[in-house]
């Protein structure tokens, strides 16, 4: 026992030299109930436990050294988890990807910050804070398009993370720029799986904006290959302390290796933010998809609205309820139909609710 009360006495002296070093251990806890309709072919709806209603649930840990001369080293592991399992986030197609967010170190300096490894994409880090939804992976099309029975209809999304990329952000004055290159590492194939994209920001008083271009080659080898190329743009106005309007669009184009006919979309959101009062926060967004180059396009659209309360500086209740609905009888969801985040949709309209709490350490 004198054991044990020794090594518990000496925690706060252990954290307080990692405090010392720059070492952060940080996270978030998001789970919520939700209720989807028109979740199965026959039309049935779907209750279940849910991870990441707001936003996704992840731990970390993030770290900067001091090298003297307004130069730092820094470096970030940031892992995704499910909530409703506790399963790491993780692709089936890495299975032990442990550090799926963020995997990264670098230099950060007057110049900016370089950082290696596995990061956020530049479009990642300079659209979503003109999404009126934030950061949230459930019923939010500025990162994934809609979920439906059509694969094809799956696609015109937001890339949000790259392996194996050189990544720099550089802000001066109201300017913020940004350029990241992803390493293919094919071998005799230096342009297949390569990735490119650069990006400029400005903020000045109450107007923000953000332009950025992106383009992803397949990894087949020889050619052809699939590219994708996609822009983005963002515009915010901060009408005053309280209220936020916020606005993005999306050019989306997959030139396909195949000779089938390319994949082709538009995306546009509007929405707003309302801090109501000091404990509650609103938001709104309609967003849509217009879709090209298919037999019969859905060109769905979604409408969602979220109240959020803080129970304190870190834990807030949330409730956020959405609506799509397509055209032309297809089918349509709020999320992509990726498992477990998302539900696939079977009719041309798709109603949810979900319900939630979230803890921030």
């Amino acid at each position: 026992m004198k054991k044990i009360a020794i090594a518990v006495a000496a925690l706060p002296a252990a954290f307080a030299a990692q405090a010392q070093s720059g070492v952060t251990l940080y996270g978030l806890v998001d789970a919520g109930v939700e209720f989807v309709n028109h979740a199965s072919a026959t039309g049935g709806s779907v209750t279940r436990l849910t991870s990441g209603g707001m936003n996704t649930s992840r731990w970390g840990v993030r770290g900067s050294e001091d090298l003297g001369g307004g130069l730092k080293a820094v470096f970030q592991l940031e892992s995704g988890i499910f909530i409703d399992n506790g399963s790491v986030d993780t692709p089936s197609s890495v299975p032990n990807g442990l550090f799926r967010r963020q995997a990264n170190v670098g230099l950060e300096g007057a110049f900016g910050r370089i950082i290696a490894g596995r990061s956020y994409t530049t479009a990642y880090d300079f659209i979503l804070p003109f999404d009126p939804m934030g950061y949230s992976p459930a019923y939010s099309w500025a990162t994934a398009s809609n979920g439906t029975t059509a694969a094809a209809s799956s696609a015109y999304g937001m890339t949000t993370a790259f392996d194996n990329i050189l990544k720099y952000t550089g802000t001066f004055g109201g300017f913020k720029v940004g350029a990241s290159y992803g390493f293919g590492e094919v071998a005799g194939a230096s342009g297949a799986g390569r990735r490119y994209a650069l990006a400029v920001g400005y903020g000045a008083g109450p107007f923000s904006a953000a332009l950025t271009g992106e383009r992803i080659n397949g990894t087949q080898n020889p050619t052809p290959r699939d590219e994708t190329t996609a822009y983005h743009a963002g515009l915010g106005w901060q009408l005053n302390k309280d209220v936020a309007l916020k606005a993005g669009a999306r050019y989306y184009k997959m030139e396909r290796a195949s000779g089938a006919a390319e994949l082709r979309a538009n995306t546009y959101w509007v929405g707003a933010n309302w801090q109501a009062t000091p404990a509650l926060g609103l938001s709104a967004g309609l967003y849509y998809l217009d879709q090209r180059n298919l037999a019969t396009e859905a060109d769905p659209k979604m409408l969602v609205l979220r109240a959020r309360y803080a129970l304190s500086k870190r834990t807030d209740l949330y409730a956020t309820a959405g609506h799509a609905r397509a055209k032309n009888g297809q089918s349509v969801a709020l999320t992509r139909d990726v498992s477990p985040q998302g539900v696939t949709g079977f009719r041309d309209t798709q109603t949810g609710v979900i319900v939630g709490v979230q803890h921030r350490f």
